[in-house]
């Protein structure tokens, strides 16, 4: 089934461009379906690519999902045109008194300031308390999941010596998770972060588990024990070339930055990507859609408590 975003998106020419059905609003209203509500708060400065990064995701399962772009009041990103803004992003006022099956929240470039340093941090906590009666289940992307385990639990963020950059091993570390089904016992996501949770904080909160981990990048997956809030400390979203154009960006800022480690075949950047991270991304939130949000939510959202 289709993914319905606002019409004209630039992410619909994109994914329809890659054989993925996406379908527009009006014709959305013709079929008598009761799509699935994702909200997407969008903290990325490039909002274009990383909302086509999540929809591609998203359209990976026989669900009908309706995304709402969300974007911050407080802060105006400076990489994105102010009319795309516009035209297709809401914000939280806009949408606080609906209700969501699922929503996500994505990193953000903040990481090395404190929390309460990032000018719209209070009115992320005003929306990730709004998640926790609204919303069947959240998801929260890397820094939006540092930001969430220390809004939710207290649980602090730490600086890495250096970058923490590139595609790593990851194991499952609890069994017989709905989200994780179907997982090999290794695979790999993408990191690219300044900072880390450890796990022996995480395991200090009776409501979390860690379900997977990275002997080098640490806890990969954590979750609330009833799925209702989900924290993914790398990137299972990026595309194929997304590490790539960090490295060039920061090599063009004269940054002392290694190439993304097993990301470029040989550990060459003259030889490209090898890509091993897609189809346990695609699984992963084909099976937050299905086991975590479908299979619970309520048909009429305002029976969700």
């Amino acid at each position: 089934m289709p993914v319905i975003v606002p019409d004209n998106l630039p992410a619909k020419k994109t994914l329809t461009e890659e054989n993925i059905f996406v379908m527009d609003e009006m014709r959305a209203i013709h079929q008598d379906i009761r799509p699935l509500k994702i909200a997407l708060l969008n903290l990325m400065p490039n909002k274009i690519e990383t909302e086509t990064q999540i929809i591609r995701l998203l359209s990976n399962s026989p669900l009908q999902i309706e995304v709402t772009l969300l974007t911050t009041r407080s802060y105006q990103p400076k990489h994105t045109a102010q009319e795309h803004l516009l035209k297709f992003y809401q914000v939280f006022d806009d949408i606080k008194d609906q209700k969501f099956d699922g929503f996500v929240i994505t990193g953000a470039p903040v990481e090395q300031m404190d929390f309460e340093e990032v000018d719209y941090w209070k009115e992320l906590q005003d929306i990730m308390d709004y998640t926790k009666t609204n919303v069947t289940s959240t998801m929260h992307i890397c820094w939006g999941a540092q930001a969430g385990l220390y809004h939710h639990y207290g649980i602090p963020k730490y600086p890495l010596p250096q970058k923490m950059f590139g595609i790593f091993k990851h194991h499952i570390t609890t069994q017989n998770s709905e989200l994780l089904r179907g997982f090999d016992d290794v695979f790999y996501i993408p990191h690219s972060r300044h900072t880390e949770i450890r796990k022996e904080d995480v395991e200090k909160v009776p409501e979390l588990i860690v379900l997977a981990e990275s002997w080098e990048a640490g806890p990969a997956i954590v979750v609330t024990k009833d799925y209702r809030q989900i924290f993914l400390t790398g990137h299972s979203e990026y595309d194929p070339l997304t590490l790539q154009k960090e490295y060039e960006r920061d090599l063009n800022l004269g940054l002392d930055i290694q190439p993304p480690k097993n990301y470029f075949y040989n550990d060459d950047p003259k030889q490209g990507v090898r890509v091993k991270w897609r189809g346990h991304a695609n699984l992963l939130y084909y099976n937050w859609l299905n086991y975590c949000v479908y299979q619970v939510t309520p048909y009429d959202l305002e029976n969700l408590n």
